[in-house]
């Protein structure tokens, strides 16, 4: 079984926006996947503090996982569905906007440190452990002029000028998943 959990904060607001790249790849990963995985529905799971979905690719079952504990504690959701569902931290791979790779690359590491990403910080304090995969996938700017107000920066949405990169890179981030599971 594996845990598939995307970062981003709950909230019409937040929607489309660089923070929630985690929660947006996993919508299309349900998308590009209906045929083949059988996905159920987006629910919300009180024993998780989280959205899930449930399915299967290949022979793998897997669960995806949106956190409803706003991103700097994802952690507490990611900690409760692992224990629900006894998933060791290898198991699970953390899908989250990196604002140190330009938008349209992505890096997969496992067992790597959070790179000052508060989500990822976080769950790596309540798992107590960092060996899980990671799926980073860039937001940066090529203008570091966008990015000297961080906080605004990542609560933005794409421009019209980086929506076709950002799609792209969506799509192959959903790619790389499917290789991962």
């Amino acid at each position: 079984m594996k845990l598939v959990v995307g970062l981003g904060n709950p909230g019409k607001q937040y929607q489309k926006t660089r923070h929630n790249v985690g929660f947006i790849i996993l919508d299309e990963l349900k998308k590009f996947t209906a045929n083949e995985a059988q996905w159920s529905g987006w629910e919300i799971s009180k024993k998780c503090n989280a959205e899930i979905c449930k399915g299967t690719i290949g022979t793998e079952t897997v669960i995806l996982l949106k956190p409803l504990t706003y991103m700097n504690a994802s952690g507490i959701a990611v900690q409760l569905a692992t224990s629900f569902y006894k998933i060791d931290p290898e198991s699970i791979i953390v899908v989250h906007d990196d604002k140190d790779i330009v938008l349209g690359e992505m890096k997969i590491q496992t067992n790597r440190g959070s790179a000052g990403h508060n989500g990822v910080i976080s769950i790596v304090a309540e798992l107590g452990t960092q060996n899980f995969t990671r799926l980073r996938v860039g937001i940066a700017s090529t203008d570091p002029k966008k990015m000297s107000d961080m906080a605004h920066f990542v609560l933005k949405k794409f421009s019209l000028l980086e929506r076709r990169t950002a799609h792209q890179s969506i799509e192959k981030a959903v790619a790389a998943l499917k290789k991962i599971i």
